[in-house]
């Protein structure tokens, strides 16, 4: 759980670098979370505002780690 965290700390930050365990992690855990609550949107029955709130919570903090893991692999940000 350290390790999901750790984007979330730094959401904004788009220097440095993100191993591969941050970076998969962070993805792997908002997969799993994004098919939850779609799963569960879909049995209630209700718009996918949930869905969409996480989505947008999400958006900023995986760019930046997207970023950093770029950086981590010897490419540029702007790949």
């Amino acid at each position: 759980m350290e390790v999901y965290m750790l984007p979330w700390q730094k959401f904004a930050v788009f220097d440095g670098r993100a191993g591969r365990r941050e970076y998969w992690t962070f993805v792997l855990v908002n997969f799993v979370i994004s098919m939850v609550i779609n799963i569960l949107a879909k049995q209630v029955g209700v718009i996918g505002i949930v869905g969409l709130l996480f989505s947008l919570a999400t958006l900023v903090p995986s760019i930046a780690v997207g970023i950093r893991r770029l950086h981590d692999t010897g490419k540029s940000g702007w790949y």
